[in-house]
């Protein structure tokens, strides 16, 4: 299946900040014609990512994060990108977390060439797929599974994170301001992300600048608590000045190794 477009990638970003877009606001934000927005809006809705309403379209699901399989698709090249950044950061032999998401994911599959390392997730995916070679440990932790992505969130999943101390935490957010703010859309999910940063010696957040066009209710962290942050391209150089002013280390890691 064909990756989304960059257009595409920035309608889905206006439909979740905005819970719906209309063909003649997107024709005259891209600055483009409406057949071509309406043979946009037709794929994403043709793949899941939009639901179709008269004069545009909206989310599937309300303000609920967007279905697991649809939100891989969306920036797969990035997200390769800055998973095999994130994974260079980390040493052979280190202890980790590892959390929710599918830019952590693809961390974890950049992870694959190293030994000796600890993984400790609440990531079901990320357990299935790392446990099948004797040269990980992998701790998985309880709690609620969430059906749509196979995430353990609740506050049996912070209370384990609190058992440990590991030297990083790769972590992820479904949104970000330019104020330095990181969000999520599931409280539940905030808990467990707060007590991943609370128990590592180094966060590394990674994230695509589509989550800069995005919105969400609840507040994971403050810039100033990550370590390092991975993404294929800052929103601005206000935002890498914020960041240098922070003391964040930004590694920018766009698709084809600029």
């Amino acid at each position: 299946m064909s990756e989304t477009s960059e257009r595409q990638q920035a309608i889905l970003a206006l439909a979740r900040a905005q819970n719906r877009v209309m063909v003649d606001a997107l024709a005259s934000h891209f600055a483009v014609s409406v057949q071509t927005i309406r043979k946009d809006l037709n794929q994403l809705c043709d793949r899941r990512l939009l639901a179709r309403m008269h004069g545009g379209a909206t989310l599937p699901s309300g303000v609920e994060n967007l279905e697991y399989e649809a939100r891989k698709r969306i920036a797969a090249a990035a997200k390769d990108a800055i998973g095999k950044a994130a994974a260079a950061l980390i040493p052979n032999d280190a202890s980790l977390f590892i959390n929710i998401g599918t830019t952590t994911e693809a961390v974890s599959q950049a992870l694959l060439d190293h030994a000796g390392l600890l993984i400790v997730t609440n990531n079901i995916n990320v357990a299935n797929r790392m446990r099948v070679y004797p040269r990980f440990e992998v701790v998985i932790a309880g709690g609620v599974v969430r059906p749509a992505d196979g995430g353990i969130v609740g506050e049996a999943a912070a209370g384990f994170f609190s058992q440990f101390k590991v030297d990083y935490a790769i972590i992820g957010a479904s949104a970000l301001d330019e104020e330095g703010t990181l969000l999520d859309y599931d409280y539940r999910e905030v808990k467990v992300a707060q007590a991943i940063i609370a128990n590592a010696r180094h966060v590394i957040l990674v994230a695509d600048r589509g989550k800069f066009a995005r919105s969400a209710p609840v507040r994971i962290a403050r810039l100033d608590q990550v370590t390092i942050f991975v993404t294929d391209r800052a929103p601005s150089e206000r935002f890498r000045v914020q960041c240098a002013t922070a003391g964040v280390a930004l590694i920018e890691a766009e698709p084809g190794g600029r």
